[in-house]
């Protein structure tokens, strides 16, 4: 039997909306500059209104970035979330289709989640979140044959929000036979999950990725290696993120130190990380030594910043895949 070598990632299906803009037009919508703020369908709807730029529409939500980066390396990819039956809904399932993405979506009678991202001159992206059906996943629903087959299953770590849908998704995943992959998503994710995260780590996760403010929060440290060895503690494999620093991977007890692709300033740092994850894990569950899958996941990283959202061209995803 051939070895499974398939990704499937479970996470919130999220349009990305994305415009160029000024600072002052973040003023004068009483935003601050960067970070995030929930808002509703409609609030979007308004700010798109006073904006004379042309929105660039992609795919988005950590897992489903991730995903997609694998589909177009040639992955054997799938996606698990809820989409509304709508015209944002119908685009991003037809989109991930076209990255080479098995859609597993549930439809929902609520509008399709949504991010506006206001990029400014300085790169900087300041986001307007609408989650909406995203949120809408059963628990019940997520059951061991939608991870069927699969070598690593990428758990979004926004799940934690939700902890029945995130015990849920491990288990079904365990169930399967699948490594479990995940990403920590944000500070703020962990400082509200310590409760839970320590126990899912310690349970269930094989592959677990932060970057440097994650890491501070789940292991109080801020020096890398010490916080790399708590993060490894109950692992496989331990990822630190340290953006322009490149990462460190350890395995095995071994730590490797991947260096960063030099280049170009970045344009835009949407998916940075989602992207980096997207070729580490298409090296792990095709068999790539951890250099080499570091390596991919940096050039993954680095091509995204050269554009506006997370959707890599593919001219650059030929450059990439020369790596291979």
């Amino acid at each position: 039997m051939t070895k499974a070598k398939r990704i499937t990632g479970i996470g919130s299906a999220l349009v990305d909306v994305l415009i160029n803009e000024t600072d002052l037009f973040l003023k004068d919508l009483g935003k601050e500059k960067g970070g995030m703020t929930l808002v509703e369908d409609q609030d979007i709807e308004s700010i798109l209104s006073k904006t004379a730029q042309t929105p660039v529409i992609v795919p988005g939500g950590a897992a489903c970035n991730t995903i997609v980066g694998v589909g177009n390396l040639g992955g054997d990819a799938r996606f698990i979330g809820r989409r509304g039956d709508d015209t944002y809904g119908k685009t991003f399932e037809s989109q991930i289709v076209s990255c080479h993405v098995d859609p597993r979506l549930s439809i929902s009678p609520s509008p399709t989640g949504k991010v506006l991202s206001v990029v400014t001159p300085d790169a900087q992206r300041s986001m307007f979140t609408f989650l909406g059906a995203s949120t809408e996943m059963d628990p019940a629903g997520i059951t061991h044959t939608l991870f069927q087959d699969t070598a690593i299953s990428m758990i979004e770590g926004y799940l934690l929000f939700n902890p029945d849908l995130m015990m849920a998704s491990v288990k079904a995943a365990r169930k399967a036979g699948s490594l479990i992959a995940l990403d920590l998503a944000s500070f703020e994710v962990v400082n509200a999950s310590k409760n839970i995260l320590s126990n899912i780590v310690k349970e269930y996760v094989d592959i677990l990725i932060a970057n440097e403010d994650e890491a501070k929060a789940y292991t109080g440290l801020e020096d890398e290696a010490k916080a790399l060895e708590i993060l490894s503690e109950h692992v496989t494999y331990a990822v630190l993120k340290l953006g322009s620093k490149g990462s460190l991977i350890s395995f095995n007890g071994k730590v490797s130190k991947i260096d960063p692709v030099s280049g170009n300033e970045p344009r835009d740092t949407t998916g940075a990380g989602d992207l980096w994850a997207a070729g580490f894990l298409f090296g792990i569950a095709n068999g790539f030594s951890i250099e080499k899958s570091g390596q991919l996941g940096s050039a993954c990283g680095y091509e995204v910043c050269q554009v506006m959202g997370a959707q890599i061209p593919e001219e650059a995803w030929q450059r990439i895949r020369t790596l291979m």
